[in-house]
């Protein structure tokens, strides 16, 4: 079946949506694809409308990620206009998206929601970590208190640059870290810097 039909069969299927989860660090897609009434077999119609589904999804996944914030200004597709290894970087991620489920309708088609880190599109732009002196022996998990400023992509937090996620679902009995500043790009915290480029900084939001 041609590609063209593919996207008319999805474009006949539920509403598709993408969607981003600082929460979580993932950004997500679903979308559905319509079972091929001509196909010479029903396990045939399904295989093209899973496809047909992950395609679409792949598609809202390039589109939701281009339009995410990056922390120093600008978004991902602007910090990747002239960065042809961080596109290919990007391309790649959304092309290996983790298959968060797969619904399978009794008709043959198929609603499937893919998935995409958002650390994945960090070291995309940014490269992928380097760690220092101290390697993975920092805490894995840094909670960062009183931080005004949004959720975006490359924000460096006392001047390490790792993953983040933005959430009042805090872990217990991890160390606490106290926001200064923040701005072009970076979180400024008080003395007493903990972590490294193998922590997990869990930015402390409002409840």
């Amino acid at each position: 079946m041609s590609a063209g039909v593919v996207a008319a069969l999805v474009a006949l299927a539920a509403p598709a949506s993408a969607d981003v989860d600082w929460a979580t660090g993932m950004v997500t897609a679903t979308a559905a694809g319509v079972a091929d009434r001509q196909a010479p077999s029903p396990s045939v119609a399904r295989g093209t409308s899973r496809r047909g589904a992950e395609d679409a999804a792949r598609k809202l996944l390039a589109a939701d990620i281009a339009k995410l914030p990056v922390a120093a200004g600008g978004t991902v597709a602007s910090a990747t206009s002239s960065n042809a290894a961080a596109k290919a970087a990007i391309a790649k991620a959304i092309d290996t998206a983790t298959a968060i489920s797969a619904e399978p309708e009794t008709d043959g088609s198929w609603k499937v929601t893919l998935g995409v880190p958002i650390e994945a599109i960090r070291q995309a732009i940014a490269g992928p970590r380097a760690l220092d002196a101290t390697g993975d022996r920092g805490p894995a998990v840094v909670i960062v208190d009183g931080v005004t400023a949004k959720p975006a992509i490359g924000w460096t937090i006392g001047g390490v640059a790792a993953a983040t996620v933005w959430t009042d679902k805090l872990p217990s009995g991890a160390p606490h870290l106290k926001a200064t500043s923040a701005a072009k790009g970076a979180i400024g915290v008080a003395a007493g810097m903990q972590g490294g480029a193998a922590t997990l900084f869990v930015i402390a939001t409002s409840r």
